[in-house]
């Protein structure tokens, strides 16, 4: 009888959309950038519940907020590809506490964390809908497990959907699940989750009772105003929450939109009113406005009429000022002349260097045909960018109709010549630096949101460009960090205790020893370069241990490969260790694929610090912003019962470049990491320096 009911209502709504297809003309009701979808209240694009085939634009960034009495959910759902969208979310479980100790978590309500995707498998055509299939709260403990497969047609100004989903979206059991004729496995659900959670469930995937859902989306003529009507597949019997009241398996919602923002307001169950808010911005566009000069006209230029009569000062003040380009020597032989130094200011390498091109074209002698732009190190040449001054000129004096400026030059590896001549004054002296920090934690025991701030003050010596001193402090400036009333997990590990104990190191002091080492390195062949180093390497580990690189200029493949043996530090003490040694070490491979573009993946194989072997995979996507987001997940030879809770080691993280916060040209980044439970297993020491970031310039990703 339910099946029936919502058949006959099913059909109805049928009809209506056959009428509509037959007197329209309009192709697609969606606008063309996807500016009128909006949210669901658990993330993802959506009705109100459920879930619609619709994406948005590749690279739209969406955080939200939604209250519905029993839930509060605050979720972030990234379109990463044009055909993938995925939604990490937290939840609030008011109902329920976070546990019965109070002396743990005290009247702190339930949260739990998790993952959806969702993939498109066919895009709308004139005659063909949007389908997309879809996977909820996967890898976590399944609050909301589900999946789906979608329709959607546009009409004018409706949008229709209809879906087929299982697990929570199918609870509600409205019609017989299609799969259970096939094969008798797909007519139970198995209940709860396989190991210690945190893994993908595959063997519950579109098992158990189904319902079909969907719904209409209306555009009004109101401008930013969309209605929506759902019916609902889920029955709400057996929620995370308790039974919930079902009055009604219709919803009701409006959206508002205004610039960025999305105002929601909507009635669910016939007893339930919800509202909530999202923010959306475009990780593609995205960016801050500049206030700087325009790069050198040369049309009207006066160069200098000999070397002789160069004015070197005020070159090098304007490559400075100008380039953002700090020399630190030169070297001029024949119609060649070098100029070593830092770009200090323009992470896009071609602006860089044709802001430098035109510097140097507008004041060096007719007689110099070649320009040397040498881009240092830690005092190391790392890249040699040789410029055709003659077609440079001609290029960026637009001196004719047709003209590629980038062919005026080209980027190598520093040769042997360019390495002799390189005499800087200054090959020893102090090193100083500081930055700031931000550490926070969601959905912990004791309070949801826990942070950490301060700075890290950097300083050393250096004695030679290769060899030289370092050490760092950690200064905590701000924290709510003194609420960890749970210092030990007193649960029995098959693993050692290498990163699980970090509460105990976080809040040791307000002025803790970060790092101390001494610090070697150098470039010992043509694309390949070694490091050494020794101390205290990380707020956890002492050590030594060593790295080489090999790493091609503008190559889409590296490797490296680095060896440690290290020491547990005590973190009752700056200087002590325990008596826990390992050692550790993973050969590397990193690589951009020319079939996914502005994507790197990278790859570790080696033994983590708790003396596990395996491989730690991350996979990071950069938007056109510079805006870089990335996921890893480390699979060793541990099993996931002695892992612990979570199964496996994973986190995402993004990073971002600071000019998007300046408004002059800037480089640099800041990262945002997201672990959802971190263990011992799979764990990485993290060296001081790396290689990889050391010689980014050679192959850029994140500059």
């Amino acid at each position: 009888m339910r099946s029936f009911g919502f058949l006959t209502q099913l059909i109805l709504l049928s009809s209506f959309y056959t009428a509509l297809v037959q007197s329209t003309e309009s192709e697609v009701a969606i606008d063309d950038d996807n500016g009128n979808l909006s949210q669901t209240v658990r993330g993802g694009v959506g009705l109100i519940q459920t879930p619609t085939a619709r994406m948005a634009k590749e690279g739209s960034f969406t955080v939200n907020y939604n209250d519905i009495d029993q839930y509060r959910f605050w979720t972030a759902s990234l379109q990463l590809f044009p055909w993938m969208e995925s939604t990490v979310r937290y939840t609030d479980v008011r109902t329920r506490l976070y546990s019965q100790s109070e002396s743990f978590s005290g009247n702190q309500t339930l949260k739990d964390k998790g993952i959806d995707v969702k993939f498109r498998l066919l895009q709308e055509s004139y005659y063909l809908p949007e389908v997309s299939v879809g996977f909820m709260d996967i890898g976590g403990t399944g609050f909301f497990s589900s999946e789906f497969i979608n329709f959607s047609k546009g009409v004018g100004p409706l949008d229709f959907h209809i879906g087929l989903g299982s697990g929570y979206l199918g609870a509600g059991g409205n019609i017989s699940n299609p799969l259970c004729e096939l094969k008798d496995s797909f007519c139970e659900r198995p209940g709860g989750f396989t190991g210690r959670g945190g893994k993908v469930d595959y063997n519950e995937f579109f098992k158990g009772p189904a319902s079909i859902f969907g719904g209409i989306e209306y555009q009004t003529p109101i401008e930013g105003l969309t209605l929506k009507l759902e019916y609902d597949g889920n029955d709400y019997v057996n929620d995370r929450a308790g039974q919930l009241k079902q009055d009604s398996k219709w919803n009701f919602g409006a959206v508002y939109k205004y610039n960025d923002w999305d105002f929601n307001l909507n009635y669910q169950r016939g007893n339930t009113i919800g509202f909530g808010v999202s923010y959306n911005f475009n990780m593609h566009t995205v960016k801050q406005v500049k206030f700087d000069r325009p790069p050198r006209p040369i049309e009207n230029a006066t160069p200098a009429e000999s070397i002789e009569t160069l004015n070197r000062d005020r070159l090098y003040a304007d490559l400075a000022n100008e380039g953002s380009f700090l020399i630190n020597a030169t070297h001029q032989e024949g119609d060649e002349m070098t100029f070593y130094g830092t770009q200090l200011g323009y992470r896009d390498h071609d602006e860089a260097t044709q802001r430098v091109g035109r510097i140097l074209a507008s004041e060096l002698p007719e007689s110099i045909s070649t320009y040397k732009i040498v881009e240092n190190v830690a005092h190391t040449p790392m890249v040699e960018t040789t410029i055709d001054a003659q077609e440079f000129k001609v290029a960026a004096a637009y001196e004719q109709l047709e003209t590629d400026i980038k062919s005026s030059y080209e980027r190598q590896d520093p040769s042997e010549q360019t390495m002799d001549n390189y005499k800087p004054k200054e090959l020893s002296g102090f090193l100083f630096g500081a930055e700031a920090f931000w550490i926070q934690t969601f959905g912990n025991p004791e309070d949801f949101y826990l942070y950490q701030g301060g700075a890290f003050v950097n300083t050393g010596y250096a004695f030679n460009p290769n060899f030289s001193v370092r050490g760092g402090l950690k200064v905590t400036l701000l924290e709510n960090f003194d609420k960890f009333n749970f210092l030990v997990d007193n649960e029995q590990t098959a693993l050692p205790r290498v990163r699980t104990q970090v509460r105990e190191y976080v809040t040791r002091g307000a002025v803790t020893l970060e790092n101390a080492y001494v610090h070697w390195f150098n470039r010992i062949a043509p694309n390949l370069y070694a490091q050494a180093y020794g101390g205290y390497l990380e707020t956890m580990f002492g050590g030594v241990g060593g790295e080489v690189l090999y790493r091609p200029v503008d190559s889409s493949l590296s490797f490296g490969l680095d060896l440690n043996y290290v020491k547990q530090r005590d973190f009752d003490s700056e200087t002590a260790f325990f008596d826990y040694t390992a050692f550790t070490g993973h050969a590397s491979v990193y690589w951009q694929p020319e079939f996914l573009p502005d994507m790197q993946l990278t790859i570790n194989a080696g033994q983590f610090l708790a003396k596990d072997k395996g491989v730690n995979i991350d996979f990071a996507k950069r938007f056109e912003s510079g805006i870089i987001v990335g996921a890893y997940a480390a699979f060793t030879n541990v099993s996931a019962e002695e892992y612990g809770e979570g199964s496996f080691t994973k986190g995402f993280y993004i990073s971002i470049p600071f000019d998007l916060f300046s408004f002059a040209p800037a480089k640099g980044r800041g990262r945002i990491p997201w672990i959802p439970i971190g263990r011992d297993g799979g764990q990485m020491l993290q060296r001081p320096v790396k290689l990889r970031s050391l010689t980014e310039i050679r192959s850029p990703f994140y500059d």
